[in-house]
């Protein structure tokens, strides 16, 4: 019911998404009356450690949120558990990724640590940097070992699927040529491209989003739960 409610309420904007896709970006956009902003459903797609949560951490945690790389290779020469948990489950890579610190996530993938562990949302580290829009992390963890299949999420989505969803342009290209799966399921029944519509704001990042993905072998008759296909939500089929 809410993903109808979304369609409905979106098919004016998503009109102007395919215009945008037919004809060249720059000219189009001159051409574009500014729309009301859309109805955004965002939930975060994962909870970063509080001021509070911080001040109690101790070993990797610790030094990871202080970006103290010696303590880190420190705790490492010591033979501390590189995949330490707090007490929603995150590990001392999920702080790297949050703290953006691409040298402590070296280290600690160096010294075991595991890309691809959960935490108690089913929130990984590719997830958590594709969420903070930070392709070059995500670049980096691919680079390392993480799966960009990774089923993750409450909504058993993917990285590829909540960058979608948050039109992050660059990581999605960076989870595209990580060889993400472009036509994962969630349990909505969307796929990273019906996200991007249904969820997406028909602003230029959504259009550039659906663009990379088309181009990318997207399959655009992939139905959701409802039967509807991206060509039906407010996108002629000739888009595609």
């Amino acid at each position: 019911m809410l993903g109808c409610q979304c369609r409905q309420l979106l098919m004016p904007v998503l009109a102007v998404v395919t215009i945008l896709h037919l004809v060249n970006r720059g000219d189009a956009m001159a051409l574009v009356s500014p729309l009301p902003e859309p109805p955004r459903l965002l939930i975060l797609a994962q909870t970063p450690p509080s001021a509070e949560e911080i001040r109690t951490y101790k070993g990797f945690h610790a030094a990871v949120a202080a970006g103290d790389h010696e303590g880190v290779r420190r705790l490492m020469a010591a033979g501390n558990n590189v995949n330490a948990t707090d007490a929603h489950g995150r590990t001392p890579l999920m702080i790297a990724a949050y703290q953006r610190d691409r040298k402590a996530l070296r280290a600690l993938v160096r010294g075991g640590g595991n890309l691809n562990a959960l935490d108690r949302q089913h929130y990984d580290v590719l997830t958590i940097a594709a969420v903070l829009d930070d392709s070059a992390m995500v670049t980096l963890a691919i680079s390392l070992g993480a799966d960009a299949g990774l089923v993750t999420s409450p909504y058993k989505g993917t990285a590829l699927i909540a960058a979608a969803h948050l039109g992050h342009v660059e990581v999605v290209q960076a989870l595209i040529d990580g060889k993400a799966p472009l036509d994962h399921v969630n349990n909505l029944d969307w796929t990273a491209l019906i996200e991007a519509i249904v969820l997406g704001d028909g602003g230029p990042r959504h259009v550039a989003t659906l663009g990379d993905l088309v181009k990318a072998g997207a399959d655009v008759n992939l139905a959701d739960g409802q039967g509807g296909v991206a060509t039906q939500f407010g996108a002629p089929k000739r888009l595609f």
